[in-house]
């Protein structure tokens, strides 16, 4: 597996749990978004933000697939590593794996889609996103 192009560090909190102390896989889902939105403003430099508003596009998530190898418990730290393995005309896949030490808790396939914020359909990414993007993506 390549290296990870964004690694963020996210600590298990009381809010991720389930009543038996582990985390409710729906909130992995929210874990993973948070993974993505840190990956366009820390490496790529576009927050959602400044992407709805300079460019008027957004990128939402249009399939996703996960595995959920190991549980995780209150304060554990998980690294969230990200890496790009295609960038379309159109679309972003992206792989992440969430490590708690050495020990894979997850694994997710997620492909996002450049949308028009204001018409809401796909359109080629913006030449300021795909100049960076590009240099960063595995195929």
């Amino acid at each position: 597996m390549a290296d990870p192009v964004h690694t963020t560090t996210q600590v298990v909190r009381f809010q991720h749990c389930d009543p038996a102390g582990i985390v409710f896989y729906p909130r992995y889902f929210e874990m993973l978004n948070l993974t993505v939105e840190e990956f366009f403003e820390q490496t790529a430099g576009w927050s959602f933000h400044r992407m709805h508003e300079e460019l008027k596009t957004s990128v939402p998530t249009v399939h996703i697939e996960t595995d959920f190898t190991e549980v995780s418990r209150l304060e554990d730290r998980l690294d969230f590593r990200l890496r790009i393995s295609r960038l379309g005309g159109r679309s972003l896949d992206l792989s992440i794996v969430a490590l708690c030490g050495a020990e894979q808790r997850l694994s997710a396939r997620i492909t996002l889609v450049c949308v028009d914020f204001i018409k809401k359909h796909a359109v080629p990414w913006p030449e300021p996103l795909r100049k960076l993007l590009e240099p960063l993506s595995e195929g």
